[in-house]
């Protein structure tokens, strides 16, 4: 396997799907601005939206890829039957906990949205939409089993597609948004429900060259299905820890008005980029560093993490220098129009600075907590992860009444950077990582390159700077054009003081 050409290919794919979830916002924030119907539609969209990251996003793949590889290397029939197990325990439970949740959706929906218990009417409102999307939840954690045996052989294109559908169908319906009128929003909340079906379909056409659903009614819960089961609890807590803080800082937003919604396009804008630094990469490298570990081969175990962390840093501080710098112009610049007023925007680049100082951390933590789940250890990040969570709504909720939304995007970055340091120090102290002679070098390589960057692109929004105001109406083609001179720049500046080398596309790992 090719480390930087199998990110390459996860990444492609997923980067089509963000640019595809970016129009599809953009088509939201026209339609939906940050009002009442945009905050509940996110508050029953957030719900299956953080339930896909958690599971999809590297998550399940934490849990089941190490067992499973091992289980390949017994034989094809050892696989099947291992699968086999955890497939028909994932569905029946699936499908409990959806037909429970369902039934106290109301209970539930005050749980994740308590701001909007006082208004009756935005109350009901969510409950039903949330009604409609959460059997997507079914879909997606199904999708994710799929996606995870298709990685453990290493085959990445189709599980990082998948999500483009979501999009297209959103998309599609937005596009008749102005003859759907009232109806809009049920008819997105039911697409999001269509579209996780029809993912886990398209998923299977590929899966079925590796593995053949086999129904089973009768569970035998043996040692190898009750260690995935208590590795996946852990797992999807650990490695979704940043998702688990965006939700809980969605919680939290509920109590002030339209700021579920600041929150929202602020999430949206550095995801694209952590898909890549941190997910994709997290996710790419399981396969092969678990398959190391058991083989105990240490100069590609070092070799593999150490340039896991290379090319984390290498896509993340970069982008992570750029929000900082041009937070509000590239708010106003994607999402600018229609019922997305001069304050949304304002308030959105906001939240988008403080969450981009934490982008880098963001990453680390996939990368950091790879490392663990591939030494079948999901527990010590698990704990480190429940520090951190602890930490952040502790911080948001102290300041929230004095500060309001702004704080949660504080927190989130101040106790991801808390969790990143605390899974260092522990992969150090359990010699589960240490740096080769060449990393240091190339991270300041990469920091040069990125500040580089960020001084050309504040230099480019000054010089565009009446072309990107909020009532321009071609700002976006000004910000894409500023985006893509400052790759190009950084990619150039990263070559000639070799902070990339080109030798590393046809490394194997």
């Amino acid at each position: 396997m090719n480390l930087v050409k199998s990110t390459g290919t996860f990444g492609f794919y997923t980067i089509i799907s963000r640019l595809l979830g970016y129009l599809r916002d953009v088509l939201i924030a026209i339609f939906l601005g940050t009002g009442f119907i945009a905050d509940v539609f996110f508050v029953a969209f957030r719900i299956p939206n953080t339930f896909r990251r958690l599971f999809a996003e590297g998550t399940f793949n934490a849990a089941f890829v190490p067992s499973y590889s091992s289980e390949l290397t017994k034989g094809k029939s050892k696989s099947d039957k291992f699968a086999n197990d955890i497939f028909n325990l994932l569905l029946f439970g699936l499908l409990f906990l959806i037909l429970v949740i369902e039934i106290f959706m109301p209970a539930f929906v005050r749980l994740i949205a308590p701001g909007f218990v006082e208004d009756s009417k935005k109350i009901e409102f969510a409950i039903d939409l949330t009604r409609i999307t959460f059997p997507f939840l079914l879909f997606v954690s199904l999708s994710s089993f799929f996606a995870a045996i298709l990685n453990s052989h290493n085959k990445f294109a189709a599980a990082s597609a998948a999500p483009i559908i979501l999009n297209l169908i959103l998309i599609g319906i937005l596009i008749f948004g102005k003859y759907l009128n009232d109806n809009l929003i049920y008819y997105l909340s039911y697409g999001v429900s269509v579209a996780g079906l029809l993912q886990l379909i398209f998923l299977y056409v590929f899966v079925k060259k590796f593995y053949l659903i086999k129904f089973n009614f009768k569970f035998k819960l043996n040692q190898k299905v009750k260690i995935f089961f208590k590795k996946l609890l852990p797992s999807i807590f650990s490695s979704g820890v940043t998702q688990i803080n965006i939700l809980i800082g969605t919680i939290i937003a509920s109590f002030q008005a339209s700021a579920v919604s600041y929150l929202y396009y602020a999430d949206r804008i550095y995801q694209i980029n952590l898909a890549i630094a941190g997910i994709a990469i997290g996710v790419v490298v399981l396969p092969q560093l678990s398959k190391h570990i058991y083989l105990k081969k240490k100069n590609k175990i070092l070799q593999i993490q150490n340039k896991a962390l290379e090319l984390s840093m290498f896509l993340s501080l970069p982008a992570s220098v750029a929000l900082i710098v041009g937070s509000e112009e590239i708010i106003s610049a994607l999402f600018g129009y229609g019922s997305f007023d001069n304050e949304a925007v304002l308030n959105s680049s906001k939240a988008l600075y403080y969450f981009a100082l934490g982008l880098p951390s963001f990453a680390l933590i996939k990368v950091f907590s790879t490392f663990f789940f591939a030494n079948n250890d999901t527990k010590t990040p698990f704990y480190i992860s429940l520090i951190s969570v602890i930490l952040n709504i502790s911080i948001s909720l102290y300041y929230f009444k004095s500060i309001g939304f702004i704080i949660i995007p504080i927190a989130t970055t101040i106790s991801s950077w808390f969790n990143a340091i605390i899974l260092f120090i522990y992969l150090k102290n359990k010699d589960l990582f240490k740096f080769n002679s060449i990393f240091f070098i190339k991270f300041l390589r990469i920091i040069f390159a990125s500040i580089v960057m960020g001084i050309f692109f504040k230099y480019l929004i000054i010089i565009f700077g009446n072309q990107l105001i909020y009532d321009y109406n071609f700002k976006s083609f000004y910000l894409l054009l500023s985006v893509l001179l400052c790759l190009t720049l950084y990619l150039v500046v990263s070559f000639f003081i070799n902070a990339f080398n080109y030798k590393d596309l046809q490394l194997k790992y």
